[in-house]
């Protein structure tokens, strides 16, 4: 196992959609051990395969919910489905949201209360979680990475123009940036 660096956005692999994973082998397991160590050098509470350069469609979720039930695992080939978003906008205190490859920053973001993850496990096995609150939202941050989007695509144009100022500054939104969990000093 190895933590990875961590693509930041303007990379092309976060912002293409990710390829089916065809075969679960030791190349693979090798990929999602690096992923769960990533995940929680960073910490995180997601990391998708497209964050650390991989463009392949997993994902890794680890969370501790408000009952200290815990919720660890990986997605390969997921689908989801998710009621719709309510209306109107965020509630930045229930509905704030950062991304390990835009790290130290938080935006309002709405997204839907309820979904379904359907996914096949390391053995290949599939598997069906219907998530709620915060493990929902988890989901919905980590399937848009393997559509290529960043939650950042998603925000209103007020907090885009503030994404566009932090990424100027920062000298990001081009390729080749990232940062590495353990030894780069970002607040992710």
């Amino acid at each position: 196992m190895a933590v990875r660096p961590i693509r930041i956005s303007g990379d092309p692999v976060l912002h293409s959609p990710a390829l089916p994973v065809e075969t679960i082998d030791d190349e693979l397991r090798t990929l999602v051990a690096d992923l769960f160590e990533t995940m929680d050098a960073a910490p995180g509470v997601g990391l998708a395969a497209p964050q650390v350069g991989v463009g392949l469609r997993l994902f890794t979720y680890g969370w501790v919910d408000e009952e200290g039930t815990k919720w660890r695992g990986v997605a390969i080939n997921p689908e989801l489905w998710i009621t719709p978003p309510p209306a109107g906008e965020p509630d930045l205190d229930e509905e704030s949201e950062g991304c390990l490859s835009f790290p130290g920053e938080r935006f309002g973001l709405r997204r839907a209360e309820h979904a379904i993850l359907r996914a096949t496990d390391l053995d290949g096995e599939p598997f069906e979680i219907e998530a709620h609150g915060w493990l929902a939202r988890i989901f919905q941050h980590e399937f848009d990475h393997l559509d290529g989007t960043l939650y950042t695509d998603r925000l209103g144009e007020r907090d885009q123009k503030i994404v566009a100022k932090i990424s100027r500054k920062l000298g990001w939104g081009r390729p080749g940036q990232q940062w590495m969990p353990g030894v780069d000093d970002l607040d992710a």
